[in-house]
């Protein structure tokens, strides 16, 4: 691709003049000149500038959408040549959501790595429903998620079956209990995980198959991540419930605790979520791996 046609990129995806700069480690009049030669050769306004940010005008939008196809026309180029001479490269952007990047998908990565060492991978991370809209828009090439809804535009396809549990702190007034009932879960003191987490989205959904309503839990506090809940745990008379597979060396150490709750058990899928319609080569040998690799 023409340089000019990346600086494109990168200022369509962050809609911002300086951070494109940053990105591509050029100065930001480098970046407003290519834009401009960009806009004479089209001869209209690819962006417009609405208070203090940009926007893709429509003819902006054409050329974003054509421009990511050529762009993935040449890592697929990229790919097919390094299977020609045995030595596949390429590069592509992971999308996980937080329980996943920390504790799943890392080792699948190195090992991926070590199988394909020059293909590059850029892990991104955040909540389920942040990730699907990296994919939406184009930021990511696949999303790892941990929800059950399912968004328009998106292909789903489980690769990971999951249990969320009740843990406690080990000097928690509950730690020494095995069991708790569906009661003692409303009204124990809880911590949970922020909107537009998957690990939540699953918890309402299952309590309501339950009959259990999920305002009614006894909810101290909402936090953005499993390791920020699990530190939280250490000094906390209450209950938090996460993934069996964020917690099992803390359950091996001990220091967190499990409990099990009478009559419940929430059980979730890992999904691949991958937009419809093309996949880039890379992916798909990404996604074949993820498929066949014993987690």
């Amino acid at each position: 691709m023409d340089y000019r046609d990346t600086v494109f990129l990168s200022v369509a995806e962050n809609l911002n003049f300086t951070k494109a700069a940053d990105n591509l480690n050029i100065s930001q009049p480098a970046v407003t000149r290519h834009i401009k030669e960009l806009e004479e050769r089209y001869k209209t306004n690819l962006f417009e500038r609405k208070s203090n940010k940009i926007y893709l005008t429509k003819a902006g939008e054409k050329v974003y959408n054509a421009f990511k196809e050529i762009a993935q026309q040449y890592r697929n180029l990229d790919f097919e040549i390094g299977q020609l001479q045995s030595s596949i490269s390429g590069e592509f952007k992971i999308g996980a959501s937080s329980t996943i990047s920390q504790y799943v998908i890392p080792k699948v990565i190195a090992s991926f790595h070590k199988r394909y060492p020059k293909i590059q991978i850029y892990l991104m991370n955040g909540n389920s429903f942040e990730m699907e809209k990296l994919l939406l828009d184009n930021q990511t090439d696949i999303a790892l998620v941990e929800n059950h809804t399912s968004q328009s535009g998106i292909r789903y396809r489980d690769f990971l079956d999951d249990e969320l549990i009740v843990v406690t702190g080990k000097n928690s007034v509950y730690a020494k209990r095995e069991t708790i009932g569906k009661d003692d879960l409303l009204q124990i003191p809880i911590v949970l995980r922020e909107q537009g987490s998957g690990t939540l989205e699953v918890i309402k959904q299952t309590l309501s198959q339950q009959n259990i309503g999920f305002e009614n839990l006894n909810t101290l506090i909402h936090l953005g991540s499993t390791e920020s809940i699990k530190s939280f745990l250490q000094d906390f008379d209450g209950l938090a419930i996460v993934s069996e597979k964020a917690v099992q060396n803390e359950l091996y150490l001990k220091t967190l605790v499990r409990l099990k709750v009478t009559g419940l058990t929430i059980s979730r899928k890992f999904r691949i979520a991958c937009k419809q319609g093309h996949k880039s080569q890379q992916v798909e040998l990404f996604e074949k791996f993820l498929l066949n690799y014993s987690i």
